[in-house]
């Protein structure tokens, strides 16, 4: 598979920014500046969100995450996210991507503090074992893309990218894994599902190919990717 060209070019022109944002919900224990950086980067329209009242405008939400399950869906009900993400989202079909964090509590319950998370998608969250693997896993890891997806186009078949993580998400639904990676286990690194994407590493910290997710991502909120 040919690796295609990462374009930095607009999402939109300039005329078109008013109507097209993607919302980065920064719940303040999570690496929302980060990514709201590299999606200026690639200069998408963008902004942190830290109101609920802020997403009914935005076209594509990113949840980042750094830190453990508990404390994001305990910042995540006490800042009221929690049913205006299910309307937009499950409800109204806004394309969603969860970093990390952002991607374990998109499953059902966490081993991590013994955490209720959203269950959007059937699974559970696991730790690695510690008598196989140095936990946290950090540093740079081979992921393999298992079936196609526009949210992977232009890359390869596999790809390295930066991971920080201690737990690793089991999903009871295969057909939602886009990639997996070894690590101890052979786990879950990526998944789409419907208008919901995650992914276990760290998209903002991984180089051009990660700007390249990032990119593919604001297309599919914006309708010209699909």
């Amino acid at each position: 598979m040919l690796r295609m060209v990462l374009f930095l070019n607009p999402v939109n022109s300039s005329c078109e920014r008013s109507v097209f944002m993607i919302g980065v919900i920064d719940y303040k224990a999570g690496n929302a500046p980060s990514v709201l950086n590299a999606l200026h980067k690639l200069n998408v329209p963008s902004e942190l969100i830290s109101s609920p009242r802020d997403i009914s405008t935005v076209k594509g939400i990113i949840l980042p995450g750094v830190g453990s399950a508990g404390a994001t869906m305990d910042s995540l009900r006490k800042m009221g996210f929690l049913d205006v993400l299910e309307e937009k989202v499950l409800n109204d079909g806004v394309p969603f991507l969860g970093i990390c964090i952002g991607l374990q509590i998109l499953f059902d319950h966490s081993e991590e503090g013994d955490t209720e998370c959203l269950g959007w998608i059937p699974g559970n969250v696991r730790r690695f074992p510690e008598d196989k693997v140095r936990v946290p896993q950090i540093g740079w890891n081979e992921v393999k893309f298992i079936r196609n997806h526009a949210v992977i186009s232009g890359l390869n078949e596999s790809e390295f990218f930066y991971f920080v993580n201690s737990y690793y998400v089991t999903s009871a639904n295969e057909e939602v894994v886009l990639a997996r990676t070894q690590y101890g286990v052979d786990f879950c690194s990526m998944i789409s599902y419907k208008n919901i994407f995650g992914a276990q590493f760290h998209i903002e910290k991984s180089g051009v190919m990660g700007l390249r997710l990032l990119k593919n991502f604001s297309m599919i909120a914006e309708g010209v990717l699909c």
